[in-house]
């Protein structure tokens, strides 16, 4: 058998051999949900790269793939994780890279003979995106411990999740038995899925933490009526309320002046017909930042203006809370240890936020966290476009190294 030295490219590479059948569930395309074919295909590829880098493997009650390589002590596990789902029609890179960089590590120090004082242990999350299941990040939860009462979930293929799991020799309740007794650290390298660094130059960033988020589902109700006999004047037509409402709440965001976003991702209008005016219009309401007093302060303010535009339309408006995630700030520690690897590998120290959500925020209770962010062109995610070059990859896998060595020297 030819040995082949480890290397951030071919993480990289890795990514794009799991981007296609059958590791993907379209014919066109990646799509890879929870407890899919295409999910069960992934595991046992992924399982046999973490088999040759010297790991031994096992898949939990969650149906997290882990594969451990053993310390010179023991003790509590530095975990190098991320998730192995994808969206529908995704780029390669969402999750998959932090998995194979993490292979790749531990990889290097078994071709060097060495071991770390610490068990290793690279994690591949069943669920972060919910793309099959209306609940996201439901595995790094369980793994965490923080899954309470589980309700019935229905799939966008109309299968259980309870049926899906049997299909895995597991189930809901069982979830609860992937809960993980306690790690010394959590590290996760991930795609920025943003444009900052390619903007200023850099391949690599330190994540100071993960941005609160709330969303809303929202459902405005006017009257229906012919688009050729109802007059402007008499006229309440929903989707115009609702336009009216996304401009305020785009405003609203843009005139904080921070890292303040606000996203209106979702828009359905009914009946739907080109010669009906929309009675209904049902919406979805994103609102993040770093800081989450300024998060909550704007989203008060934008469900104050909607209700204001609903009432001057007079239609009806229905607001429901359906996600609240709290900020989740990195551990200044681990930070310090990865800027120093960061600038020791040669490259600027920079340090930025993550808007998107990551397992990253799960594994908090359970562990200090760290994430590393790696450039991808355009800062184009969630999308065929997504794309990151092999160099990128070789140095955040040097970074990745010598944050290991670093902790390791914490250890001594």
């Amino acid at each position: 058998m030819v040995m082949i030295s480890p290397s951030g490219a071919r993480a990289v590479a890795r990514c794009i051999e799991l981007g296609r059948a059958p590791y993907s569930d379209m014919a066109e395309g990646l799509y890879r949900g929870y407890l899919m074919p295409a999910h069960r295909a992934a595991l046992e590829r992924t399982g046999d790269w973490m088999r040759s880098a010297g790991m031994t493997t096992r898949v939990d009650a969650a149906v997290n793939l882990i594969g451990r390589y053993e310390g010179t002590i023991g003790g509590p596990p530095l975990i190098i994780a991320s998730h192995i789902d994808s969206v529908r029609d995704a780029g390669f890179y969402d999750g998959p890279l932090g998995i194979t960089l993490g292979i790749e590590c531990v990889a290097t120090l078994a071709a060097q003979g060495r071991r770390m004082p610490f068990p290793i242990e690279v994690i591949a999350f069943g669920d972060e995106e919910g793309s099959r299941f209306p609940a996201a990040m439901l595995t790094s939860k369980a793994l965490a411990g923080l899954l309470t009462d589980l309700p019935e979930m229905v799939g966008q293929d109309g299968k259980t999740l309870a049926q899906a799991l049997h299909e895995f020799g597991t189930t809901p309740e069982a979830l609860k038995d992937a809960k993980h007794p306690g790690a010394l650290a959590y590290l996760e390298a991930h795609i920025e899925q943003g444009p900052l660094l390619e903007a200023e130059g850099l391949a690599l960033g330190v994540v100071t933490g993960i941005a609160a988020q709330l969303r809303y589902e929202a459902v405005v109700r006017g009257v229906a009526g012919h688009a050729g006999t109802c007059s402007m004047p008499l006229r309440r037509d929903a989707l115009s309320g609702v336009a009216e409402m996304m401009g305020a709440i785009e405003r609203i965001a843009r005139d904080d002046g921070s890292d303040l976003v606000a996203t209106v991702g979702r828009l359905e209008a009914l009946p739907g017909a080109a010669n009906v005016i929309p009675g209904e219009v049902r919406f979805t309401i994103d609102v993040r930042s770093g800081d989450e007093a300024r998060r909550d302060r704007a989203a008060e303010k934008i469900l104050s203006v909607i209700k204001s535009v609903a009432e001057d339309r007079k239609l009806q408006l229905e607001v429901k809370k359906v996600h609240d995630l709290p900020a989740s700030p990195s551990s200044p520690i681990l930070m310090d240890l990865l800027e120093d690897a960061l600038v020791e590998a040669g490259h600027p120290s920079r340090r930025l936020v993550s808007g998107a959500g990551h397992d990253a925020m799960n594994m908090a209770p359970l562990a200090p966290t760290a994430m590393l962010f790696i450039r991808c062109r355009g800062g184009v995610s969630h999308n065929p476009a997504e794309h990151v070059e092999p160099v990128d990859g070789d140095a955040a896998l040097n970074v990745m190294l010598r944050f290991i060595e670093k902790l390791g020297e914490t250890c001594v």
